[in-house]
């Protein structure tokens, strides 16, 4: 072995002393105050509701203009999750500075709109239906270009090789696998 080598593997062994200890030498991070944390997690909690009520304000309207709700429930529906969704601001609110009443109203329906647009706006899908109508699922659709191809396929197989029993077509005067001659009976 000549001194080269023995440097360079002196160097590869102190890299990699370093490399492993480096987590051992970083200085210890300092985490939040009890005070800090508690208000933390309040406030993340306050988010996640706040969330959860503009997707069930986001699914009541959806489903309104399906006309799953009946007219004279969602009025109410929605007034209760309007008020719900006007303590939760108020509550972020207090936790983040003071806001009018007013104000939070129009967040709730500011973030309303928001998500609206984001997710592509629903409803105007259904724009030019009725509100009761019948919609066809999209797993329908591919049921029915399924059950097309099926019965495609069926007109075209004569069945199967006598021989090695791999299926054939009508067309087929010899079994593609096996080439044994078939006796075609249409």
């Amino acid at each position: 072995m000549d001194i080269g080598s023995i440097f360079l593997l002196l160097a590869l062994l102190i890299l990699t002393a370093l490399y492993i200890s480096r987590p051992l030498l970083a200085p210890l991070e300092v985490g939040l105050t009890p005070e800090e944390d508690e208000k933390e997690h309040e406030l993340s909690t306050l988010l996640a509701e706040r969330d959860r009520v503009l997707t069930a304000l986001e699914e009541l309207d959806f489903d309104n203009t399906l006309g799953k709700i009946p007219e004279e429930d969602y009025p109410g529906q929605r007034e209760r999750l309007l008020m719900q969704g006007a303590e939760v601001l108020r509550n972020l609110d207090q936790l983040q500075g003071e806001i009018s009443d007013a104000e939070i109203e129009e967040r709730i329906e500011a973030a309303i709109a928001e998500r609206r647009t984001a997710a592509g706006d629903r409803d105007d899908v259904f724009a030019d239906q009725q509100p009761h109508a019948v919609i066809v699922d999209a797993d329908d659709e591919v049921e029915v270009q399924l059950a097309a191809r099926r019965r495609a396929r069926q007109d075209k197989s004569a069945g199967f090789c006598p021989q090695c029993g791999r299926p054939v077509q009508k067309s087929d005067r010899f079994c593609p696998k096996c080439g044994n001659a078939l006796t075609n009976t249409s």
